[in-house]
């Protein structure tokens, strides 16, 4: 039997009562092993502070709802129970919060859910915040599938293995995060990051259309910018214009706000709009 590789310090709600370490929950017939019926959200601790941790709990809610499963657990309850596992670990900690549902069985159907079968957990473990040192970034052979095809209004663990391989080419050719497209060619986002460029001071992003998750942190970061007299404007982006840009930068939850330092050949330093969009956040956070 192969041996988990060595996790960071975790605990898990589940069932009623905190665990210690990787919990296993899911057997060889449960459903979303089989066929992936889960969704999970992603909230973040550091420096004492959890932004947003309100919309997220409501999030995974509504990935839930998508993806045909029952929502057991209330966004208050989701946030509580938050609150009180942050406390299990040390005060200055980096966390990784991620409620997650999926089905047990199967429904009438087989390869549809249960909805009367989900199950739910809550888990929090140790994840330190990556430092803003830049990332390289190229475009990808692989796309963003559409609503008609995948389950996009979710945060759905089915969408992943696709960011995945694009993450592994993108890696295997010497870059760190790969542009992805959708299915007209027009630029999507990072596998795993909203995607932000600024020219000639004005700062673009790709119009949310249904082909990528309309982020909690990008949504943020564009009022944010917004507020204090940045013009943002969402649109159609093509990777010539990323290519022709003065500061690309990414916006997430794990890593929140990230300098883009080289595409392709050509080397870039982070920019004022970069900054004033980490500066705001971080001012934000610990508000």
């Amino acid at each position: 039997m192969a041996l988990a590789r060595d996790l960071s310090k975790t605990w898990t709600f589940y069932e009623g009562d905190w665990h210690e370490g990787n919990l296993p929950i899911m057997g060889v017939r449960t459903h979303a092993a089989l066929f992936c019926s889960s969704v999970f959200d992603g909230a973040r601790t550091f420096e004492g502070v959890t932004p947003d941790l309100d919309l997220h709990c409501q999030r995974v809610n509504a990935s839930a709802k998508a993806m045909m499963l029952d929502a057991a657990c209330s966004a208050e309850n989701w946030e509580g129970l938050t609150r009180d596992g942050i406390k299990k670990f040390g005060a200055d900690a980096a966390l990784y919060i991620r409620p997650t549902y999926w089905a047990e069985s199967s429904g009438k159907l087989m390869i549809a859910p249960d909805a009367g079968s989900t199950q739910w957990c809550l888990t929090i473990y140790e994840a330190p915040m990556r430092q803003p040192e830049g990332m390289s970034i190229t475009l990808s052979p692989f796309r963003k599938p559409t609503a008609d095809t995948m389950p996009l209004d979710a945060k759905a663990g089915c969408l992943y293995p696709n960011n995945a391989r694009a993450l592994v080419e993108a890696n295997q050719r010497g870059f760190m995060m790969p542009v992805m497209r959708d299915a007209l060619g027009n630029v999507a986002e990072f596998a795993s990051a909203n995607l932000f460029m600024a020219k000639d001071g004005v700062v673009f992003t790709p119009s949310p259309n249904g082909t990528f998750l309309n982020g909690i942190t990008r949504q943020r970061v564009i009022a944010l910018l917004r507020a204090d007299g940045v013009e943002v404007v969402e649109t159609t982006l093509t990777y010539a214009d990323l290519e022709g840009a003065d500061e690309i930068f990414s916006s997430g939850n794990y890593s929140k706000v990230m300098p883009v330092n080289r595409i392709d050949a050509r080397s870039m330093q982070p920019g004022p709009l970069y900054r004033k969009a980490r500066d705001l956040y971080w001012a934000y956070a610990h508000a």
